[in-house]
């Protein structure tokens, strides 16, 4: 099938970026192109834009709806937490604005063959780069019980984490455990009858919770954003959109440390630390999807995008 995904918030996150035509941007999570293509359309003569994505099936067509732009797009294959040794070998030490959509993209969600939705019978993959070799399989069937436990906990904020973790490892003792339609019909027996319909599909916090492990995606969110700031140019811009609480909880709290990273205790009278602010937070309420676009795309309900802004007196960088 083609990749197709739509952009999220694609207005209120082009409007936020105030892009410079002359200026230097990345999409750190490429995917179909939605919002490159905005971005690229807005650039004039020397203006540059740069999409990674992990996804080889993005890269293809990306390149394809990217290719009118010519020379001033280049596409890079690779998750964002390396977008500084990725911008290094492009020759780029700064850049004037960033874009990351956290969402996994409809084109992931509904190939059946990638395994990362509960809606088909498929083998359990859900890697979005297919290059690494862990896959849902493997952590379903290897990790301990108190290892599933936690990452069904933390990442799927389920209640039944731990009848989940015990049924799946009791299930995996008999046979190993294949497809998404096997794991379906172990996480329906472990939650009880009565609650199965609440919140929706009584699989949906699991099969997040393992996406969310298979990929490291919150740990690589965790580990990048201070070097994304880092690399914009003052006055730059990063524009993320996050999809669950667990991802924007780290934004936020990233966003407002890098514009307040005061260490000082508060009975303090003056600040002691040292550490200078990086520059502000544009939305001090992240801006959500209008009610037209919710009802257009439903997947946009639970976006949120948070705007980080770099100061102009900050010159660190790579």
């Amino acid at each position: 099938m083609a990749f197709e995904h739509t952009s999220v918030l694609l207005w209120e996150t082009i409007e936020g970026l105030k892009i410079k035509p002359q200026g230097i941007y990345v999409d750190g999570t490429l995917g179909g192109g939605g919002h490159s293509r905005e971005i690229a359309a807005r650039l004039g003569e020397g203006g540059r834009l740069i999409g990674i994505d992990q996804d080889e099936a993005a890269i293809r067509a990306a390149g394809e709806r990217l290719s009118p732009f010519g020379e001033k797009v280049s596409i890079l294959r690779g998750n964002f937490r390396d977008t500084r040794e990725l911008l290094v070998a492009c020759g780029v030490s700064q850049i004037d604005g960033m874009v990351l959509d956290l969402g996994v993209s409809s084109y992931q969600l509904d190939t059946q063959e990638r395994g990362f939705s509960y809606r088909f019978d498929a083998p359990l993959d859900m890697r979005m780069d297919q290059r690494q070799s862990l896959t849902a399989r493997d952590i379903v069937n290897t990790w301990e019980e108190r290892e599933l436990f936690r990452v069904i906990r933390d990442y799927g904020e389920d209640k039944f984490a731990k009848n989940i973790a015990r049924h799946i490892v009791a299930a995996r003792q008999k046979k190993p455990i294949e497809t998404t339609e096997e794991l379906n019909g172990i996480i329906r027996a472990a939650i009880p009858a009565r609650m199965r319909s609440e919140k929706g599909h009584p699989s949906k916090r699991t099969f997040q919770a393992i996406r969310i492990e298979c990929n490291g995606e919150l740990q690589a969110l965790e580990d990048s954003l201070e070097g994304l700031i880092d690399l914009l140019a003052p006055g730059g811009r990063i524009c993320i959109i996050t999809f669950h609480s667990l991802e924007d909880r780290i934004v936020k709290n990233a966003f407002r440390n890098a514009a307040n990273p005061c260490s000082c205790p508060p009975e303090f009278p003056v600040c002691i630390c040292g550490k200078v602010s990086r520059g502000r937070v544009v939305t001090s309420k992240p801006v959500l999807p209008g009610k037209e676009e919710m009802e257009v795309n439903p997947r946009a309900k639970s976006a949120k995008l948070r705007i980080f802004e770099k100061a102009e007196n900050d010159e660190r960088g790579v």
